[in-house]
């Protein structure tokens, strides 16, 4: 950005209070926006004049003079109208105060709602006022902020500027509100959990860890929802769900932000099949809603989000598009050798990792159409209850749309025996160097001797399915605010 326009901005600012003008007052209260002019008055014919005076509030983003008359464009939070000013109707001294306005400065404009011969709904100037000096210039006009690390770094002119980053801020509001809808439409009940925890559980994922003064112990920002919530299964709200923010210590990638939204939901006696059913006619009334269709393109190719979605088990899946007969009763060695002729390099993991990752690499890419693959591997996934007559197996699955995963789902384990031997697997296997395995939650087992009930538990990525319904390809887009590495830029 031009420092020089900078410094002419802010000789302007000390110039109009010099000239005992507020830059920054308050007071001015718009009658109406943008969107409701365009749409009250969408039939009005050229050259009218409405004898309607309103007052609009916004940004002014571009300006026209022309001698006598100069033309504006004020930008509001629900679009654009334009400014008509005329020195028969401000007159000589008012006018130039207008157009002495920069580009990005906050005013408030009252007066007569007009069209111009050409036919442009517009307000006629009658009173200025300035209510913010911008001191920077705003993005060039054609270009808009284009420059994708500035974009992140300063989304606040980002949503000044481009359109298409209004749009997509706009898809994740309106995501959020349904999916609550849905959640309260079906009896649950949103509740909120600890931020901040004595143990990091409820996921395989490496934690942010702080230190906290007063209790004198190290806490963890949370890697998940999960066993705050049964507890209140335990408890006896028996649909509950929570929409949170969640802290992974993790690498960056275009699915992965080490801070980001999730959606959990726990039902009381109902099992995967169930969660199913849930997820579908969910994300199915999300699309509705926002975009008005379950039929979308993402990336240039059709998807239909409309249930029922495929049905696919994991090993299957694997056994499918490998060749290879992976199976978690299998030895760490026969699976890491079966996934090194498939170009999978394995590090210090037990075999149900290493079968993971191969569905990673060869078959998780390759799920476009909406598919809920079922039916994992019981050594990653510690809180699932045993798959029937399967003794490596789960009921879990996974939602996946458009190659990645959406949404994580078990039929709820509940046996606090068997719960206590899966924490001490996944000691064992933190002892071994496995950083992200979990630590033995002994209060949490303890609230399950009182009795869990029968449930089914979804964890649903909001951020990812935003960006299914935005059509965007990296988190970052629909993350307001993403976190970036340090600006080593000059200021």
């Amino acid at each position: 950005m031009s420092d020089e326009q900078h410094q002419e901005r802010l000789q302007k600012l000390a110039e109009l209070r010099e000239q005992g003008v507020d830059p920054y007052p308050t007071g001015f209260r718009p009658t109406t926006q943008a969107a409701d002019l365009h749409e009250q008055y969408a039939d009005l014919p050229a050259e009218s004049s409405t004898g309607n005076e309103v007052a609009v509030a916004g940004r002014l983003m571009a300006k026209r003079d022309l001698g006598k008359l100069s033309f504006g464009v004020l930008q509001d939070g629900t679009g654009r109208i334009q400014l008509f000013a005329d020195e028969a109707t401000l007159g000589e001294d008012d006018l130039a105060v207008f157009v002495d306005l920069d580009l990005g400065d906050l005013i408030g404009v009252t007066g007569e709602v007009i069209t111009t011969r050409k036919g442009e709904l517009s307000v006629r100037v009658g009173e200025l006022t300035l209510l913010a000096k911008s001191l920077w210039p705003m993005p060039e006009k054609w270009h808009g902020l284009a420059d994708i690390e500035t974009r992140y770094r300063q989304r606040y002119l980002d949503l000044v500027a481009n359109e298409d980053a209004r749009r997509v801020f706009n898809v994740r509001v309106g995501v959020v509100r349904e999916l609550r809808r849905q959640f309260e439409d079906r009896g649950f009940v949103e509740v909120e959990t600890p931020v901040l925890q004595a143990r990091a559980g409820g996921a395989l994922a490496r934690p942010f860890i702080t230190h906290h003064n007063s209790l004198g112990i190290d806490m963890y920002l949370r890697i998940a929802l999960e066993l705050y919530l049964k507890r209140m299964l335990i408890g006896g709200v028996e649909k509950v769900f929570e929409v949170g923010r969640i802290f992974r210590n993790e690498g960056l990638s275009p699915q992965h932000q080490p801070e980001f939204t999730m959606l959990e939901s726990y039902e009381a006696y109902a099992d995967y099949r169930d969660v199913m059913r849930l997820v579908e006619e969910t994300v199915a009334a999300v699309a509705e809603a926002v975009l008005g269709s379950t039929k979308i393109e993402y990336q240039g190719r059709s998807l239909d989000l409309a249930p029922p979605w495929d049905r696919q088990s994991f090993m299957g899946l694997i056994s499918e598009a490998t060749g290879k007969a992976f199976d978690p009763a299998m030895s760490v060695s026969e699976a890491g050798s079966l996934a090194g002729e498939l170009g999978v390099e394995i590090e210090g993991k037990g075999t149900g990792k290493i079968i993971e990752k191969v569905f990673e690499k060869h078959v998780e890419p390759n799920l476009w159409n909406p598919t809920f693959v079922t039916d994992y591997p019981k050594e990653i996934s510690p809180f699932a209850r045993s798959l029937p007559g399967h003794p490596g197996l789960v009921e879990r699955f996974e939602a996946f749309v458009a190659g990645f995963e959406i949404g994580n789902a078990f039929t709820e384990l509940n046996d606090p025996e068997e719960q206590l031997k899966r924490f001490e697997a996944q000691a064992e296997a933190r002892a071994g160097g496995d950083e992200e395995a979990h630590v033995v939650d002994l209060d949490f087992v303890r609230a399950m001797e009182y009795g869990m009930p029968p449930s089914g538990g979804l964890g649903l990525g909001v951020d990812r399915l935003v960006m299914i319904l935005a059509d965007v390809t990296t988190i970052r887009e629909v993350v307001l605010f993403p976190h970036l590495r340090p600006d080593s830029s000059p200021t």
